[in-house]
């Protein structure tokens, strides 16, 4: 799987912009970082300051390198001109052509479509600027809202981990979802 030459950001779509972190981002991101509710399911967070500082440094420093292994976004609202979460696309396995995918996003926005929109774009980039085999995403099994998400995207629920991670001090069953190239549309279902 070669990389393309190049990563044309920002990725647009109608109502976001996806495209690499700045500095200046940091206290939006740490508004959503920081929210109880956002990171509940997540295996980070409630985030610090100093937690907060740490990603954006890791996120620019990932951004300086080509191809990335990880490719993290922010997801600007172009209505509001501000970063609202995050989406990215994780290597996992080269010779199968398999990447995962994860997304965070601002409490208040939630319902709205903004994920599945941010995640739609993704998807056409991995499948056709990176010619994917397979993108792969996982949720705490309590996390409604994302496994939403992923079926909305055309996502198929393969399985289920029992109590395969402890965040928090406690097990989580854990939601594997997959999309084939073969099975994935650019056009909503």
């Amino acid at each position: 799987m070669p990389p393309p030459a190049e990563l044309r950001l920002p990725i647009e779509t109608e109502r976001l912009r996806l495209r690499d972190f700045r500095l200046e981002d940091a206290p939006a991101v740490h508004a959503y970082g920081a929210d109880p509710e956002v990171t509940r399911y997540m295996p980070w967070g409630p985030n610090t300051p100093e937690e907060t500082a740490a990603f954006i440094a890791r996120a620019l420093e990932q951004q300086a390198t080509w191809p990335r292994l990880d490719l993290g976004l922010a997801i600007e609202h172009k209505a509001l001109g501000v970063v609202v979460g995050s989406i990215a696309l994780h290597l996992r396995d080269i010779p199968h052509r398999t990447l995962e995918m994860g997304y965070c996003l601002r409490r208040d926005l939630w319902g709205q479509g903004l994920v599945t929109e941010a995640g739609r774009a993704l998807l056409r980039l991995g499948f056709e600027e990176f010619g994917l085999h397979r993108i792969t995403a996982a949720c705490d099994v309590r996390n409604t809202g994302s496994y939403r998400v992923m079926e909305k995207l055309g996502m198929r629920r393969e399985g289920e981990l029992r109590k395969d991670r402890q965040i928090r001090g406690a097990w989580r069953d854990t939601y594997l979802y997959a999309i084939l190239a073969e099975s994935w549309s650019p056009s909503p279902p």
